[in-house]
């Protein structure tokens, strides 16, 4: 049975990585979500996938690392997904643990790249010990050193390395890079069945993002994938 991934929560009907996004999910019956953490000034995880705020508001330019948590509660980024979410904010890790049933497999993305969050993996760490949610939970992050950092801190953690551009071979690199690897989650445009079986062989699965169209979510899953990250929930209704 594949694992499907509402990727960042049900984004189409409430706004992307918020509680109510996760709520309509789960809503939705789905048995994991992707979600994106990355860190205030004031060194607090929050779910956020833009390292700008400019998507929810054309005149709020800063950076997330440029702001404190308390100056990022100001700023509302509901309304302009529509009315009925005027006033939700970018919410807290700790929020969003709290209102994720653990049946949930959550999938957290270290948003690394193009900022660099300098100890981003120790207080991720310390807010899953927090909640004591170690279980049915997959740490992935195109910034693969951060990755490595995670394991050394938690060796038996699942780990998901994420690629964007085609590279030779990843199932090698993923296999010589000295980590644990769990899955991989490669951009769904060039994800074929070679690449899902060498995956395979290897001892990977393969989580192929982002899935929105039911054609292609058939043909992958034809070639065997493990799963997809999707905006488009309906799509799984095959």
């Amino acid at each position: 049975m594949t694992l499907n991934f509402a990727h960042r929560g049900s984004m189409t009907e409430a706004p992307e990585n918020t509680v109510p996004s996760f709520k309509k999910a789960i809503a939705h019956g789905t048995r994991a979500i992707e979600l994106d953490v990355q860190l205030t000034k004031d060194h607090h995880l929050v779910v956020c996938h833009d390292h700008k705020l400019t998507k929810y508001n054309s005149s709020a330019n800063q950076r997330i690392i440029d702001l404190t948590l308390e100056e990022l509660k100001q700023i509302d980024i509901g309304s302009s997904f529509n009315g009925n979410y005027t006033g939700i904010t970018i919410p807290t890790l700790d929020e969003v643990l709290n209102h994720c049933p653990r049946d949930i497999f959550l999938n957290i993305e270290i948003k690394n790249i193009p900022v660099i969050y300098n100890g981003i993996e120790e207080r991720l760490i310390r807010c899953l010990s927090h909640h004591n949610r170690f279980d049915n939970v997959l740490i992935s992050s195109f910034d693969h050193l951060a990755l490595k950092k995670i394991q050394e801190m938690v060796p038996n953690i699942p780990l998901g390395m994420l690629f964007y551009y085609r590279i030779l071979n990843p199932w090698d690199y993923a296999s010589q890079s000295g980590l644990t690897i769990t899955s991989i989650h490669p951009n769904n445009v060039y994800t074929d069945k070679s690449f899902i079986e060498n995956c395979h062989n290897r001892g990977y699965k393969v989580y192929p993002y982002t899935v929105n169209h039911k054609e292609r979510y058939r043909e992958l899953v034809n070639y065997g994938v493990d799963g997809v990250f999707s905006n488009n929930p309906e799509i799984f209704s095959i």
